[in-house]
């Protein structure tokens, strides 16, 4: 007997799930006067090294030659009319930042949920009366404007709720001609059902698909007709979300966002290369600690809690490790560096190490500079002056204004990384040499 869903109890809203095509390599062919879907470009990260790593590829430079976005350089085949260019983070930002603005002619900020750099929800009942045009034809509008201001292309998935959009948007949108695919509860069984492989929809990777086939389970139609109490004893509540969604059922609200119990700040690097000398690696753990009180004192948080991550070098048996250790509620740089460093020689057995993350948790908000009997008081107070001094030098004229001795010593990283946005380089102008063919 077919199960039945009853739909007139689940939300029937007019979401748009939007997405840029190829957004790093669009913005470089139109930075360079060319057409993003009949230009053959390829954005990549240190493609003077044959592991050098494509971030974005052109419609057509998948199409000729097979490039995906995680393409290695040695991957890539020799084509005249290749481009290679270098990532410009800052300019993807900047582009991101106007097609936002263009959102906002058509919905409130607390109906844009953005999701990625190039990708975003829009919930767009409020304006169909005032357009007088209905969620196709908004979806139709929102592309025409940011083609005519930025020459760039995107495409759409427009559902009942966020999930139907986006599965619209990864199952049919980027295929139509039009780019644009629209996908309600009554396409539930004609559309949803009918998604293949299972990996591809929303939410379920390799691992899951894994768990789920020795369930039985093969499909989105076997998801949806399964035992939901079955899919709850194997995943939790993630098994009734997954048995929802095969349904097309998601109540996830576009206004509510999702705040964090507890408040980290941490940052992370991946080493150019591997790490063999202790004090090398010390370097950078220096320099990550500095920059991690920087961001604490920006923001006026202290921290009590410290943690560090090292990830060893490939040929390496052991893993590495994460620990994490309570001190003394403090921002301050000389503090922070000397416990993780205490935690670095702690646990470091001698491995190759290949990356590096570093965090502060149980954060508050008080001014208030705990002492010690163990410390001076006029010294602390000193080096939290010095602490705001650098913060304030670097804010006004930049991070290289004022560097440590060992910023400058083989194995640091920080004047490099300083260059980067989102770990890659932030990017100027386009100049001769920054584009080359393969």
């Amino acid at each position: 007997m077919e199960m039945y869903m009853d739909y007139s109890k689940e939300p029937h809203l007019d979401i748009l799930c939007i997405d840029v095509k190829s957004f790093y390599a669009s913005v470089e062919c139109v930075a360079r006067g060319l057409n993003p879907m009949q230009t053959m470009l390829v954005v990549m990260s240190n493609a003077e090294n044959a592991g050098g790593l494509t971030l974005s590829a052109s419609p057509m430079a998948k199409k000729v030659l097979g490039i995906s976005n995680v393409s290695r350089r040695f991957e890539i085949p020799d084509h005249p009319k290749l481009l290679v260019v270098p990532p410009r983070m800052s300019l993807y930002i900047k582009k991101n930042l106007e097609i936002l603005d263009i959102f906002r002619e058509f919905a409130s900020d607390e109906d844009i949920l953005v999701y990625s750099i190039d990708e975003a929800f829009l919930r767009v009942d409020a304006v169909k009366k005032l357009y007088q045009e209905n969620a196709y034809q908004l979806a139709r509008h929102i592309q025409r404007k940011i083609y005519h201001k930025l020459g760039l292309y995107t495409t759409v998935g427009i559902g009942d709720n966020m999930l139907l959009a986006k599965l619209a948007l990864d199952n049919e949108a980027k295929c139509a001609t039009d780019f644009k695919a629209e996908w309600r509860y009554a396409d539930v069984k004609r559309k949803v059902w009918k998604i293949h492989p299972i990996t591809d929809f929303w939410g379920i990777n390799k691992r899951t698909a894994k768990r789920l086939d020795y369930l039985g389970i093969n499909s989105i139609y076997d998801l949806a007709h399964s035992d939901p109490h079955v899919l709850k004893r194997e995943f939790g509540v993630m098994g009734l979300q997954y048995y929802a969604h095969a349904w097309g059922i998601d109540r996830s609200d576009i206004q509510k966002r999702h705040h964090p119990k507890e408040k980290t700040i941490g940052l992370s690097q991946i080493l150019p290369k591997d790490y063999h000398t202790k004090r090398e690696i010390e370097i950078v753990l220096q320099e990550m600690s500095e920059q991690l009180t920087t961001r604490l004192r920006a923001q006026g948080l202290q921290t009590s809690c410290v943690s560090l991550g090292i990830g060893t070098a490939y040929h390496e048996i052991s893993g590495g490790f994460h620990r994490q250790m309570s001190i003394d509620t403090t921002n301050q740089t000389k503090k922070i560096v000397h416990e993780i460093i205490e935690l670095f020689n702690r646990y470091y057995q001698g491995e190759g190490v290949r990356s590096i993350s570093v965090s502060c948790s149980k954060l508050t908000t008080s001014n208030v500079t705990q002492l010690t009997i163990f410390e001076d008081p006029e010294n602390s107070l000193r080096a939290q002056h010095l602490d705001h001094t650098i913060d304030t030098l670097r804010a006004r004229f930049g991070f290289t204004s004022l560097l440590h001795a060992h910023s400058l010593m083989d194995g640091a990283t920080s004047i490099q990384r300083s260059k980067l946005v989102g770990g890659h380089l932030a990017g100027e102008e386009v100049k001769e040499d920054d584009t080359k063919s393969v």
